[in-house]
């Protein structure tokens, strides 16, 4: 009887462990995602979207941490009407 007491106290301190472990574990994700999200590298100017090269002027800070609040920032410029609609150019 006192076995299957423990066990059972055992049961729910582990389970209780497990749902603390999986809430901290998500705060932690969600903090990292925020931060993940501000990086600018996408919408700037120099991103080449190329994985060899991903920025022309900063190409070891491009997309990560670290280019979050890039000196060299420049926001993307549309070069015709079409690409401001985002259709593309016919010729």
């Amino acid at each position: 009887m006192l076995i299957t007491i423990l066990l059972a106290c055992f049961a729910w301190a582990l389970m209780i462990l497990f749902l603390c472990s999986a809430w901290h574990t998500f705060k932690v994700g969600t903090e990292h995602l925020r931060k993940i999200h501000q990086i600018p590298c996408s919408d700037c100017d120099y991103f080449t979207n190329d994985y060899r090269l991903k920025c022309t002027v900063n190409p070891v800070k491009a997309c990560s941490e670290d280019a979050i609040g890039c000196i060299d920032f420049e926001p993307k410029t549309a070069n015709c009407n079409a690409c401001q609609q985002g259709r593309r150019k016919l010729f």
